[in-house]
C-alpha cells in the first residue's frame, strides 16, 4: 500500500472546519506564569505547528486546547458565530507503556521480562475504541497487522508510537493534536504519517502539530513560536525561512571524566537469538565491540534495536542462555546485574516513566552512581559536587530541587543523560538520546558526545532514525532487517563496506 491510500477517515466539506480563537490563555501553577497571555486565531481552513525550545509551554498549550488543563483567558472553537463542541484529540508525547502493564510490580526491565499475558495486545487495546473493520484498516495502513495479536510490552517504541496514535484516531477527532508524533518514528513510517495527516486535513480534521521546523506535512499553513511561555511569533509557514536561526550554544568546560580504557573487548556475541514464542526478535547475531569504537545500531521499528540494547545492559533475562561476553566475562558466569551496570551509561526514551513522582533532578543524577530508580543512600561530598557539575553543564542547577517530573520532555531527557556520565562509564548505551530534545539541545548534545569520546575514549552505542543526530565519531553500524544483522564499516557517508550476518572486529576509529 501506498503512503496515504486506504486511510479510514471521513469525507467532510471543507465548511466543517471551526475556527479556534485564544485569548489572553494564561496558566500559573505553584505562583509560576507558565503561559502568559496567549491570543491568536486560527481560521477554519488553516493547520498549525507549534514551535519552541524545550520547556517554553508547548505542551501546556496542548493540555489547553484539549480541555485538560487550567486557565484563565478564552478558548473558543467556532463555526461562523455559532460556538460548537468539537472532538478533540491529544496524543501527548509518550505513551508510558508502564501504565499498561497488568501487574502491579512495575520496573523498567519487566517490558523484556514480561509473560505474554501481562499486557493486552495490540487489537485488544484498539477494539475498545473502534470496529474490528476500523482497527485493520489503520494497522494496515501504519503497517502494523503482523502485530495484531502481539502484547504491548513486546512492542518497540516506535510501535507503541503508532498504536498510540490509531487509538485516537478511531475516536475520528475534529481536532486533533499531536505532540512530537514523529519522534522514534523510522523514515517509512514517518513518510506513511505525512501522507496520513495531509489526508486528514484535507477531509475535515483540524491538525495542531507540536514538532521542529524539519518536520512539516505540507498541510500546514502557520505556525506559532512560543518562548518562556509567551507567543513570540505567529505567522504563515511561508515566513518560516525568516526566523532567526537558534544561536549556538557556548561551550561549557566539562565537569571531570576519567579515561575509558578496557583491555580487549567490551562486547562480543557469537550466535546470539533471541525469541518470544514463535517470534524472532534477533537472529543470530555475531558482533564483537572493542574499547573507544562508536557504533550506530540501525533499523526499522520493530527490528530489534532496542532489544539488543537490553542484553547488553543487563536487562534481558534470555541473555543468561547467549554466548555473550562483557567486559571479558560470560554473560550468567556469576557476575551480577550491577556489575555489568555500573561499567554502562544507559539513556532510553521511556526511562523518566519509573522514577517516582517526588524525585528531584538532583536525585535521578545521583541515582546513577547506584543504577537504581531512587536514591535510596546520601551521596558523599565528593559525589555531591559531580551531580552539581553536571547540572550546571545542562544549565539545570536551578531545577535542581524541583520535581522531577515538572520538567519538560527534554529537560528531563538532559537530567537522564547526566545520570547516565555521573559514574564515568566505559560504554554509553543510549536509545534514541536526543527524542524531545529542540534543536539547540539536540545539537549540544550531538558536540557532547564527540567530545567525550575525543577526550576519554568512551565507547558508544547510539541508536537514531535521524542521520542529523549521528555523531561524528561514529564509524561503525549493525543494521538490524527483521532481527538479521548486518555489519559494516562507516568510511565516508557514501562510502560503505558491508559484510551480511559475519562478524566484524574493528579497530579505534
Amino acid at each position: 500500500m501506498e503512503p496515504g491510500q486506504g486511510i479510514p477517515i471521513r469525507n467532510i466539506a471543507m465548511e466543517a472546519y471551526c475556527s479556534i480563537i485564544l485569548k489572553n490563555v494564561t496558566v500559573q501553577q505553584a505562583g509560576k506564569l507558565l503561559l502568559n497571555r496567549i491570543s491568536f486565531t486560527l481560521k477554519a481552513d488553516e493547520h498549525l505547528a507549534v514551535f519552541g525550545a524545550s520547556g517554553s509551554g508547548k505542551s501546556l498549550l496542548a493540555g489547553v486546547l484539549k480541555g485538560i488543563l487550567s486557565y484563565t483567558g478564552s478558548v473558543e472553537f467556532k463555526k461562523g458565530t455559532q460556538s460548537v463542541q468539537p472532538v478533540v484529540a491529544y496524543v501527548p508525547a509518550m505513551y508510558p507503556l508502564r501504565n499498561q502493564i497488568h501487574n502491579t510490580g512495575r520496573y523498567y526491565q519487566q517490558r523484556f521480562a514480561s509473560s505474554a499475558n501481562e499486557t493486552a495486545t495490540v487489537s485488544e487495546t484498539l477494539l475498545k475504541k473502534g470496529d474490528a473493520v476500523t482497527v485493520f484498516q489503520w494497522l494496515e495502513t501504519f503497517r502494523l497487522t503482523h502485530r495484531s495479536h502481539t502484547p504491548l510490552a513486546r512492542l518497540s517504541g516506535g510501535e507503541l508510537k503508532k498504536v498510540q496514535l490509531v487509538g485516537h484516531l478511531l475516536t475520528h477527532p475534529d481536532v486533533l493534536i499531536l505532540d512530537r508524533v514523529f519522534t522514534g518514528l523510522d523514515a517509512g513510517s514517518r513518510k506513511i504519517l505525512h501522507a496520513v495527516l495531509n489526508q486528514l486535513a484535507s477531509s475535515g480534521t483540524r491538525i495542531i502539530l507540536i514538532t521542529d521546523s524539519h518536520e512539516l506535512p505540507v498541510c500546514i499553513t502557520h505556525f506559532a513560536e512560543l518562548s518562556e511561555g509567551a507567543l513570540v511569533n505567529y505567522a504563515p509557514v511561508e515566513q518560516l525561512g525568516f526566523m532567526q536561526s537558534i544561536p549556538a550554544r557556548r561551550e561549557a568546560p566539562l565537569p571531570e571524566l576519567k579515561k575509558a580504557y578496557h583491555i580487549g573487548p567490551l562486547i562480543s556475541m557469537k550466535q546470539v537469538s533471541i525469541r518470544h514464542g514463535n517470534t524472532t526478535i534477533l537472529n543470530n547475531i555475531n558482533w564483537q565491540v572493542n574499547n573507544g569504537e562508536c557504533w550506530l545500531i540501525k533499523g526499522c521499528n520493530g527490528a530489534g534495536k532496542s532489544a539488543l540494547l537490553s542484553l547488553i545492559n543487563g536487562d534481558h533475562p534470555q541473555a543468561y542462555a547467549q554466548q555473550i561476553h562483557l567486559f571479558g566475562k560470560r554473560r550468567g558466569s556469576g557476575e551480577s546485574i550491577w556489575d555489568i551496570k555500573r561499567r554502562i551509561g544507559f539513556v532510553a526514551p521511556d526511562l523518566q516513566h519509573f522514577f517516582d513522582p517526588g524525585i528531584t533532578p538532583a536525585q535521578v543524577v545521583g541515582s546513577g552512581f547506584f543504577d537504581a530508580f531512587g536514591l535510596c543512600r546520601k551521596l558523599d561530598e565528593a559525589q555531591a559536587r559531580k551531580v552539581t557539575a553536571w547540572l550546571r553543564f545542562f544549565s539545570l542547577q536551578d531545577k535542581a530541587q524541583l520535581p522531577f517530573r515538572s520538567l519538560s520532555d527534554g529537560e528531563q531527557r538532559l537530567v537522564l543523560m547526566a545520570r547516565a556520565l555521573i559514574k564515568d562509564p566505559l560504554m554509553l548505551a543510549l536509545d534514541e538520546p536526543c527524542q524531545g530534545l529542540d534543536d539547540s539541545q539536540s545539537r549540544m548534545v550531538i558536540r557532547l558526545l564527540e567530545r567525550i569520546h575525543s577526550e576519554t575514549g568512551m565507547t558508544l552505542l547510539f541508536i537514531s532514525h535521524y542521520e542529523d543526530e549521528i555523531p561524528a565519531c561514529v564509524r561503525h553500524v549493525i543494521e538490524l532487517e527483521q532481527g538479521i544483522p548486518t555489519l559494516y564499516k562507516k568510511t565516508m557517508p557514501s562510502t560503505i563496506a558491508k559484510s551480511k550476518n559475519q562478524p566484524l572486529t574493528l579497530g579505534l576509529s
